[in-house]
């Protein structure tokens, strides 16, 4: 197959979608799939859609949803138009994602969500509902790996960290800010340290923690196993990666009991609900380490997985696309079809 996916990878650090399509393009070449992004040629089969926001809003999206649009129906009828959502307003407290991804939505032929929490969202509910699968995002573990990893052995310090691309406040800096107050508090000083890597939100800084900048590929996994245990307060979180990176590398985690979490860790972490109960938590992981550590080496949301069931549903979907393809309805606003008609 010949496969469009509307991403331009970004070499560096650049937040999970960026990783996730460096995993999916090297995982779907090496299964012999011809990998593009852009719509130049007259004989791809399935488009990728993401990012509703193209142009100068967001210069890793090669083409707009409406372009692709226009040439599943006046290029290449047989194409279909795959779209993967990762993202809503409820993440970020915005108010314009969720009408974009819907409007960004009418032009596909079948949707892939990164979590069952985000399918569940009520925009995405109702008699008109996509057909649609969710898969699970999952890190390279050629790269995010349990070696040179050394478990805690409680002799000194529990060091933990956590990483993120956006500085947006809901990544979690509630509880960073907490734990970065609990460094100098009686019961906690010296019993533990924290790093942060990555973007702060405008304006914030850590008093205490140590801020280490944006890393990506082999840096970030060397620094994240320089670590004991990683830490998630991010709220709302549709299908992170930042999370699996910690995982994948040995760290047992801590992860806050908000969207996608408890779907990707599960019983692999230690679940706490906010900054009131994690103290409490992470006690409980101290006095458990061992366990929790066992139990994480065998967290599987890695890239492979994730990618092997993306070629699944992409074979899968080529092979029913006359079906699919007959079924077809875009739905067209008076703007559009002007656009169109130029």
């Amino acid at each position: 197959m010949k496969i469009c996916i509307g991403y331009k990878i970004v070499s560096g650090p650049w937040g999970g979608g960026n990783s996730f399509f460096s995993s999916l393009t090297k995982e779907l070449t090496r299964a012999g799939h011809t990998v593009v992004t852009d719509l130049d040629s007259n004989d791809i089969d399935v488009i990728i859609i993401t990012d509703p926001r193209y142009g100068r809003r967001n210069r890793s999206i090669p083409f707009s949803y409406q372009t692709a649009r226009r040439y599943a129906r006046k290029v290449n009828t047989n194409c279909i138009i795959i779209h993967r959502i990762n993202e809503c307003d409820e993440r970020k407290n915005t108010r314009h994602m969720n009408r974009e991804l819907k409007k960004c939505n009418e032009v596909a032929d079948h949707t892939v969500f990164v979590g069952s929490w985000l399918k569940s969202l009520d925009l995405w509910q109702g008699d008109d509902a996509m057909p649609s699968s969710v898969i699970l995002n999952g890190s390279d573990p050629e790269i995010f790996n349990h070696n040179g990893f050394t478990p805690w052995d409680g002799s000194g310090p529990l060091k933990l960290v956590t990483h993120h691309w956006g500085g947006n406040w809901m990544k979690g800096f509630d509880i960073y800010d907490h734990i970065d107050r609990m460094l100098v508090d009686d019961q906690w000083r010296g019993k533990i340290e924290f790093s942060y890597i990555g973007n702060l939100p405008k304006g914030y800084q850590f008093q205490n923690a140590k801020h280490i900048a944006p890393l990506s590929g082999s840096a970030l996994a060397d620094a994240l196993r320089e670590n004991h245990a990683y830490v998630t307060g991010s709220l709302n979180e549709p299908g992170g990666n930042h999370q699996n990176e910690g995982a994948q590398c040995g760290l047992p985690v801590l992860f806050i009991n908000s969207g996608c979490m408890p779907e990707y860790l599960g019983d692999y972490g230690l679940q706490f609900c906010d900054k009131s109960d994690f103290e409490a938590k992470l006690i409980e992981l101290m006095e458990n380490y061992p366990t929790w550590q066992e139990k994480i080496r065998k967290y599987p949301r890695n890239a492979r997985e994730s990618c092997k069931r993306w070629i699944s549903l992409l074979e899968k979907i080529a092979e029913e696309r006359t079906e699919i393809t007959a079924k077809r309805s875009f739905k067209k606003s008076f703007f559009q079809k002007i656009i169109d008609a130029v």
